[in-house]
């Protein structure tokens, strides 16, 4: 695999990748677990990144009065609705209605449209030890806050575990403030507190100090829904049995790559995160041949 000990970050390009093949054998289970009360799309944006990143099948959990409309609006998915907390964000006893699916999920993508960080830090209490032995997580926006609040969670999911957080959410994670945040140092950090590969603003940090940089990315990308589509990236990837750093790689290439394309039509800072998902199975064609 192409990767880089030295303190420079590898450059991810094409040919990086092309040499850094995922394969099409595998196309495992992604569940996707979100969809607070205010927050009914970020599991759609997710999930139906996963799907075109490759996964073979989807399962999506939000809360009980989104699950009718979304299993209209992604109709590959099959959905599981979930109990509220009178605030509106997603029950810890959650996982009573997940117990069935939790065990044959490959992959788990934990954060998109959570809400609350008592309440998602309490979820994820109750899902964690639900998650198979085997399977890969990526925990994302209030799945990264509540790791930050109790950062044992991270201990049963080491060396399987992707984090995807933005700058603020890395601020967080590492015990700073966002103004000290350097992208580089700040994820080799936040990689090596929890065991897992960090995905922050286009660098790549693994727990071994192993660090990848993607500069295809620009402003245009930070809108609202663009983490969720490379989260469910992420997911996808991960569920064709790519390696966690290999995922994160091939997820924020594909990420700005796909925002690339959009800007003829778009502008620079016009582009809405749905628009993303279309030219993801493009962008990895073009990558696989």
């Amino acid at each position: 695999m192409p990767r880089s000990s030295s303190p420079d970050p590898a450059p991810i390009s094409p040919a990086l990748l092309r040499d850094w093949r995922i394969g099409a054998e595998d196309r495992g289970t992604v569940l996707v677990v979100g969809g607070a009360r205010t927050v009914p799309g970020a599991p759609a944006l997710s999930g139906t990144a996963a799907l075109r990143a490759g996964a073979g099948t989807l399962q999506v959990a939000v809360a009980e009065r989104h699950a009718s409309a979304l299993g209209v609006s992604v109709p590959e998915s099959s959905v599981f609705g979930l109990p509220e907390t009178a605030s509106g964000a997603i029950a810890a006893d959650a996982v009573d209605r997940l117990a069935d699916v939790l065990p044959g999920a490959g992959t788990v993508v934990l954060g998109p449209g959570l809400t609350g960080a008592e309440e998602t830090e309490a979820l994820l209490r109750q899902l964690v030890p639900a998650i198979a032995p085997d399977a890969r997580v990526v925990l994302d926006a209030f799945a990264l806050g509540a790791l930050s609040r109790a950062p044992e969670l991270a201990e049963p999911l080491a060396d399987r575990l992707l984090l995807t957080p933005n700058r603020v959410e890395a601020a967080f994670l590492d015990g700073c403030e966002e103004k000290d945040v350097d992208d580089l140092e700040t994820a080799v950090r936040i990689a090596g507190r929890y065991r897992g590969v960090v995905l922050l603003m286009g660098v790549v940090a693994e727990p071994g100090g192993r660090t990848w940089r993607d500069g295809s990315g620009h402003v245009g990308l930070a809108t609202s829904g663009s983490g969720d589509v490379l989260a469910g990236l992420t997911g996808g990837f991960l569920a064709r049995g790519a390696a966690v750093d290999q995922a994160a790689c091939w997820a924020t290439h594909v990420h700005a790559v796909a925002g690339q394309r959009l800007i003829p039509d778009t502008g620079s800072t016009g582009l809405l995160a749905r628009e993303l998902v279309a030219q993801i199975p493009r962008v990895i064609a073009e990558l696989e041949r």
